[in-house]
């Protein structure tokens, strides 16, 4: 249950970051609303989650997976530029996620 948690705490917080984007510097109410929302939510998932993952994986985790969906979303929906070098740092980003995992972080 965990971590279905944490996995609703990085689509929560990819909601919200997208809903930033389209609040337009807080000009526009109901993306700002749905932003606090879902922000909210995120960090409510992500803490509920830490009662079985450490810290350092579950955060590094939502932080990582979030930036790299997030990257795409710009991509894909806000026409943002990439570069090979935006797609090798996400790349680090992702590695640096599995060599957390592979060390071990599940408490009991």
């Amino acid at each position: 249950m965990h971590w279905l948690y944490l996995v609703l705490a990085i689509g929560f917080e990819v909601v919200g970051t997208t809903s930033m984007k389209y609040s337009n510097g807080f000009t526009k109410l109901i993306p700002s609303i749905a932003m606090g929302i879902f922000y909210i939510l995120s960090l409510s998932m992500l803490t509920f989650s830490l009662k079985k993952i450490d810290v350092s994986i579950a955060y590094a985790i939502w932080s990582g997976v979030g930036t790299a969906l997030i990257a795409v979303i710009g991509f894909f929906i806000f026409k943002e530029q990439i570069s090979m070098i935006k797609i090798f740092a996400i790349g680090l980003i992702i590695s640096g996620v599995v060599i957390l995992n592979l060390a071990g972080g599940t408490h009991e």
